[in-house]
């Protein structure tokens, strides 16, 4: 990577890092006041799940903010919304008022990954992508596990502090993109593949992905409510947080080389059943805190694995010129899964007790497995035609990071042996071009 492009991407990258430990910090802060203040499961579930969904309305609406007033003023507005909207939740503990304020974080806190995001795609050179979503990805989750551990800090000083600390961070954030004297290119407006396109190309990957956002919403959302309610304190909620991520976080690689050398389906239905296993068998351990941590740090590898799988999965059936569209699209469903998880699962928690938690998300482990499983019997899922990349989801322009040079083309490659350009007909079917050195292909 150049010193010029590093200088580049050094500031989002920054920024993103700054930002990350707040928004960490607060996922899992939001759960345990709620909870301290009494609030009910249920409660609790709506709250997160009025987050997703302004995470989806971001990604179908903050673009043309971007498109019309840059990324440094685009950034700035979101940054600060979301520092105002964290300050307003310190100063008065509703649940209703703090439905709207989740909504409107989650909104803008689509915005700032959407800033951060179409800056590097478009600072970027294709040949160093992977390089930077690599540095994307340890920033992104590093700052998870930093913001996890500082969940022990909202016991010092009064009610407020915490949430002043995150707002701090957001306002802090803005610093490092407002710093730099120039703006980057502006990025052009994509409509993501509908839902019946998607389902037509890639059930799998539909199925997946949806489910991969169920899963990661209750981890965020509802694991820091188990591990309070069962007694641990907010340091210990903390570092089991941190460790779930850090198991997201390194298990991602092993386990996408693995899908790059076998069927990625069958890697998916295995995951899923690990999952099952690792959820009910954690039931059963009891009091025994290391145990637990081992068996949170697998738990985290397993859930935050399957959505980067899926997307690897659906990129090995879609059309080369589809792409970017599909992963925006999946990216939706991704959230969509989110959106709907903390409503589903938390009446599971409130009749079955805290580990409902568990049984609800061992469950949708084994409804994925199954559902796969027919898949399979129904028609064989393709070889992986590219290298895993792992993908975190946030915005639809972030789905262009990781279409890669050896992605399109392995599948201009697999459009030879499989034509399923007449599934999504409005994009051409891409055919190599032997003028280019690269071979990546033009449109026919």
């Amino acid at each position: 990577m150049s010193r010029q492009l590093f200088s580049m991407a050094l500031a989002p990258l920054l920024g993103l890092f700054i930002f990350g430990i707040g928004n960490g910090f607060l996922m899992s802060l939001v759960t345990v006041r709620l909870d301290a203040a009494g609030e009910s499961a249920t409660t609790i579930g709506w709250i997160s799940a009025a987050f997703h969904g302004g995470l989806v309305i971001g990604a179908l609406f903050s673009d043309r903010i971007l498109l019309r007033i840059g990324h440094i003023r685009a950034y700035a507005c979101f940054g600060a919304l979301v520092a105002v909207t964290v300050l307003a939740q310190g100063l008065w503990v509703n649940a209703e008022f703090w439905f709207v304020m989740r909504f409107l974080c989650g909104w803008a806190t689509l915005g700032v990954y959407l800033v951060i995001e179409s800056w590097l795609l478009s600072a970027s050179d294709p040949k160093v992508r992977g390089r930077l979503l690599a540095l994307y990805m340890i920033a992104l989750y590093g700052a998870g596990v930093i913001g996890q551990l500082l969940l022990g800090i909202a016991d010092i000083g009064d009610d407020t502090a915490a949430f002043m600390i995150i707002a701090i961070l957001a306002a802090l954030s803005i610093l490092p993109l407002g710093l730099i004297p120039r703006v980057s290119p502006l990025i052009e407006h994509a409509e993501p593949l509908s839902p019946w396109r998607l389902i037509t190309v890639t059930p799998t990957g539909v199925v997946g992905c949806f489910m991969a956002g169920l899963l990661i919403s209750a981890v965020y959302s509802l694991l820091p409510l188990y591990l309070q309610r069962i007694g641990l304190e907010l340091q210990d909620v903390g570092r089991m947080m941190a460790i779930v991520i850090l198991g997201g976080m390194l298990l991602q690689y092993p386990i996408g080389r693995w899908s790059d050398r076998h069927d990625r389906q069958m890697v998916l239905i295995l995951t899923s059943v690990t999952l099952s296993a690792l959820c009910f068998g954690l039931l059963l351990i009891g009091d025994a805190p290391l145990l637990m941590a081992g068996m949170l740090f697998l738990i985290g590898g397993s859930v935050f694995v399957l959505y980067p799988v899926a997307i690897s999965h659906a990129a090995d059936r879609a059309p080369a010129g589809a792409l970017v569209r599909m992963s925006q699209g999946l990216l939706l469903i991704n959230e969509l899964g989110a959106t709907f998880s903390p409503p589903l699962i938390t009446p599971v928690m409130s009749r079955l007790g805290n580990g409902g938690l568990f049984m609800a998300m061992g469950g949708l482990g084994v409804v994925l497995a199954v559902f796969l499983l027919w898949r399979r019997s129904q028609r064989p899922a393709p070889m992986p035609v590219a290298p895993f990349n792992s993908n975190a989801p946030h915005s639809v322009v972030g789905a262009e990071l990781v279409v890669t040079e050896a992605l399109v083309q392995g599948a201009i490659e697999h459009e030879h042996q499989e034509d399923l350009s007449q599934v999504v007909p409005d994009v051409d079917t891409a055919h190599p071009d032997p003028a280019s050195p690269m071979g990546t292909g033009r449109p026919a």
